[in-house]
C-alpha cells in the first residue's frame, strides 16, 4: 500500500474529481481541517486497521452512576395533571 498523502478539506473540495481518480487507482489520503488529521479517504478494497487491544475497557462510575432512583407509584399518568392543577386553583 502506498503511503497516505496529506489532504485539505480545501483540496478536496476544489480538487475532488482529481482526488476521487487518484483513490479509485489505490491511493489513501489523510484529511484534515486546518492542519489537524480529521479522517482517512481509502479505497473501498483496502484493508481494514487492525487496532491492537491493549487491555479491555471498564465501565466505572461516570453517566452510568447518575441514574434517577426508580419508586414505585400507584399514580395512574392522568391524574398528575390534574392534582397538578388543583394547585392553581
Amino acid at each position: 500500500m502506498p503511503p497516505e498523502e496529506s489532504l485539505s478539506q480545501r483540496e478536496l473540495r476544489n480538487e475532488s474529481g482529481r482526488v476521487l481518480r487518484a483513490v479509485s487507482e489505490g491511493r489513501s489520503f489523510v484529511l484534515t481541517n486546518r492542519g489537524v488529521p480529521v479522517g482517512r479517504i481509502v479505497p473501498l478494497d483496502a484493508p481494514a486497521p487492525t487496532l491492537p487491544i491493549t487491555r479491555p475497557a471498564k465501565r466505572l462510575g461516570g453517566w452510568a452512576a447518575l441514574r434517577p432512583p426508580q419508586t414505585e407509584s400507584d399514580r395512574a399518568m392522568a391524574q398528575i395533571p390534574d392534582e397538578l392543577r388543583e394547585d392553581r386553583v
